[in-house]
């Protein structure tokens, strides 16, 4: 049986290619992808960020190569920073509630 670290990792990878075989290239991202995965995957983040360019800004920023798709490495970079401002959030989270 799967821990839940494979689960996460499992559904990361299968979350990307649900979107990156819709349109075009199939193991990329297009913009247009990239903005219906953050639409309905992030909406949370999405709807957190006030600038309506926020996708067009993360694309650029993921396109490590420049090659106007987003690739599963790049992808990955962005689930690695969300990841890492969530558990900072956490741990400010428990420090006011007191826990450890």
């Amino acid at each position: 049986m799967p821990s839940e670290l494979e689960k996460a990792m499992e559904s990361m990878i299968t979350v990307f290619h649900r979107y990156a075989s819709k349109y075009g290239e199939s193991g990329t991202l297009s913009r247009k992808e990239l903005r219906e995965l953050m639409e309905n995957e992030l909406s949370g983040f999405l709807q957190s960020q006030k600038d309506p360019a926020a996708v067009d800004k993360i694309m650029k920023d993921l396109d490590a190569n420049g090659d106007g798709k987003v690739d599963f490495e790049e992808f990955v970079s962005l689930v690695v920073g969300l990841s890492i401002a969530c558990e900072q959030c956490y741990k400010l989270h428990m420090k006011k509630t007191g826990k450890k």
